[in-house]
């Protein structure tokens, strides 16, 4: 028991379980454990994975005893999901971004499908300066948005499947990625 609770007479209650939080974007992954500590009241609190602070999804939260399993939920197989505006260059690669060039193009969904076809398999990735990756102990987007480039060594991603959704514009995208 801390000494703080010890002294007033409180006793600490811990939570041990797995929280399955839609991140929201513009939130961090960290942003999300501070508050959940904030909720429960408990420091010990991690996350499995990473999302990027602009990516919505699901962040895998373990409290208590349960954070020793982060490490083994992380490992498994990804799902994502993507919108795309073809002729649109942004300066972070993603919708954040400031559009820096327009170009108008006619991509037929056959030449998507066509080109996707040598997504699958293990591919070789350059994170992009956007990214909740870390390099020399700090985030890729933290130094972007202090408008520092750095140079990121690829990393090898198996892609399991990667396909069209049947939609109308924007073209939405779908990957599984180990």
């Amino acid at each position: 028991m801390p000494a703080a609770a010890a002294a007033s007479g409180a006793s600490e209650t811990t939570v041990d379980g797995l929280v399955v939080v839609d991140k929201p974007a513009g939130w961090t992954s960290h942003d999300v454990v501070a508050k959940l500590r904030s909720v429960f009241g408990q420091r010990r609190i991690g996350h499995a994975g990473t999302l990027d602070p602009d990516a919505t999804g699901v962040l895998l939260v373990g409290l208590g005893r349960v954070t020793r399993l982060m490490r083994y939920l992380q490992d498994g197989t990804k799902r994502y999901r993507g919108d795309v505006v073809f002729g649109v260059a942004t300066d972070t690669l993603d919708a954040s971004g400031r559009v820096v060039r327009e170009t108008a193009m006619t991509v037929t969904r056959a030449d998507v499908e066509r080109a996707v076809v040598g997504s699958v398999g293990e591919v070789e990735q350059v994170p992009p300066m956007v990214s909740a990756v870390k390099v020399g102990g700090r985030r890729l987007h933290e130094l972007a948005r202090k408008g520092e480039t750095v140079d990121r060594e690829p990393r090898t991603v198996t892609v399991h499947r990667f396909d069209i959704a049947p939609t109308s514009e924007p073209l939405v995208v779908r990957a599984e990625v180990a």
